[in-house]
């Protein structure tokens, strides 16, 4: 039973001296004011979720070397019967065949979105790499008089089979690219920052580009009024960048350029303020600029230089990492501690009336509202579904057992389901607050300046915060100050051996009681 309730100087210097400027003076209050007719229609439009140029390469490279092995090994199977010990030599001709291949698709540049998308150029380029490579491994047979070792007639069946299969696996992927494409899931999302003839260039400059992936949606002022006009290259004017901020969180945006001169420091890092608690990638358009940097020190889009300002913490195959430790790791605890949720559920059905378990709302990945599974610890009647009220020391409302929970945080187990069956919660990550929580009267985004920078990860059940102390109640502006700066370490250091020393030292971190009630 469940009861709902800069780089540069942004010059010279580090991210975290960026960070550390960005929290100094100040910061923006949420907005109150609606987005513009425009906004909302691009907003409200269904953006389906978007697959990792990287990881598709890093995917296609996988499949391609197993599909070479498969093959080698069937042509073996079905020509050499019955199998006998040159398995082992001819399981070591397709092993060399297939890392060669792998090496050979890469320097013919085949693992690139726009090889994907092509017809008859990659075709080409892999036929004319995969028979170097056969000829690479013939020249290696003739002058390791490695010849007799192998049959001939399975050399040539597994160079046209091989090539078949290539091709053919390279024909699917081109429909389904063409498919993702088209539902801009292998495009990325990008609006432009400042308007006017900076505005106008960095958009003409990205059109021109071919296979950048880049599909701008509008563009956001840094200026409030209109001295930036409607419209700038055709693209919509969609508000000003606190507006950014908020569409940012109702819709999908994976990268922002701003066309703002490198000498307007001032108003780059006020606009930063606003926007780096947003899960995105940030640029700065270089190609204007009249200082010019060394190469290296710039990234480029197409041939458009641009100077990397943030990126989104935790991206590409780090989010597959991610994604695995939380399934299998969380999979395995779940088992493990299946005794004890029975336990746990049990002494709660026999303390008092109600149902087993709570669901409350709390704040998810970019701001999202996520449903937090727990074990129900306080009397039915009194629960506090959006927790505007601290548990605080021996709180009437809590009982028996919920005490006891409590303490010991085994209330929070039933997360585990949030982490394995739906998704929305991390093993390891800044832990949700509920809607309505408070410190000294304030909500958390009011006491604590960037608060929702917390938000451009998923949420956890345990944290860099809770290791170090910071766990329990939050009644005051430092201990919410103190959770907020752990959570961004953790943010910006995330590995999975960090995920890994959390878990392990999290059960030792429970044993301190003090502010848990």
């Amino acid at each position: 039973m469940i009861e709902s309730d800069v780089r540069p100087n942004l010059g010279a210097a580090s991210a975290a001296a960026v960070f550390d400027r960005l929290r100094e003076g100040p910061k923006p209050q949420a907005i109150v004011q609606p987005l513009s007719e425009r906004a909302l229609a691009i907003a409200n439009k269904p953006s389906a979720p978007p697959i990792s140029p990287i990881v598709l390469a890093g995917v296609v490279r996988i499949a391609e070397f197993v599909l070479i092995m498969v093959v080698g090994m069937a042509i073996y199977a079905a020509y050499l019967r019955p199998i006998d010990e040159t398995i082992w030599q001819y399981l070591a001709a397709v092993v060399v065949i297939a890392t060669l291949s792998t090496l050979a698709f890469q320097t013919a540049d085949i693992y690139q979105v726009h090889a994907f998308r092509g017809h008859e150029k990659q075709y080409m380029r892999m036929a004319s790499a995969w028979s170097v490579v056969f000829l690479i491994a013939i020249g290696a047979s003739f002058f390791f008089k490695a010849g007799d070792m192998f049959s001939r007639l399975w050399l040539g069946v597994y160079f046209v089979a091989g090539l078949t299969a290539l091709i053919s696996g390279r024909k699917m992927l081109y429909y389904a690219v063409r498919k993702w494409t088209r539902e801009g899931r292998l495009t990325r999302r990008t609006v432009i920052v400042g308007g006017g003839q900076p505005g106008e260039r960095v958009i003409n400059e990205l059109r021109k580009q071919k296979d950048t992936g880049i599909e701008i949606i509008g563009w956001f002022d840094d200026r409030t009024g209109d001295r930036g006009g409607t419209d700038c290259a055709g693209e919509p004017k969609l508000g000003n960048v606190d507006d950014l901020v908020e569409f940012g969180r109702l819709t999908r945006v994976d990268l922002v350029i701003f066309s703002l001169p490198i000498s307007a420091e001032n108003r780059i890092l006020q606009v930063l303020k606003k926007l780096w608690v947003l899960p995105l990638d940030i640029r700065l358009a270089a190609h204007t600029s009249k200082l010019q940097f060394r190469p290296r020190s710039y990234s480029y889009i197409g041939k458009v230089p641009v100077i990397d300002v943030f990126d989104r913490p935790i991206a590409d195959w780090d989010v597959v990492m991610k994604w695995l430790f939380d399934k299998i790791i969380g999979s395995l605890m779940l088992i493990a501690l299946s005794p004890v949720l029975l336990i746990v559920a049990l002494a709660i059905k026999l303390d008092s009336r109600g149902p087993v378990f709570f669901k409350q709302k709390r704040y998810g990945f970019n701001n999202d509202l996520v449903e937090v599974y727990k074990f129900r610890s306080m009397y039915t009647d009194m629960s506090d579904a959006t927790a505007s009220k601290l548990v605080t020391k021996d709180d009437p409302r809590v009982t028996r057992v919920g005490r006891f929970i409590r303490k010991t945080s085994l209330d929070e187990l039933p997360q585990l389901f949030n982490v394995v069956f739906n998704g929305n919660l991390s093993l390891v990550g800044p832990r949700p607050h509920a809607v309505n929580a408070k410190a000294e009267a304030r909500l958390y985004a009011e006491a604590v300046d960037g608060y929702f920078a917390r938000h451009r990860v998923k949420p956890g059940i345990t944290g860099w915060a809770q290791i170090n102390g910071w766990r329990g109640e939050t009644d005051t502006h430092e201990k919410i100050q103190f959770r907020v700066e752990h959570d961004l370490y953790y943010i910006e250091n995330w590995s999975v051996l960090l995920d890994l020393y959390i878990l392990f030292r999290t059960p030792f971190a429970l044993l301190k009681t003090e502010n848990a009630y």
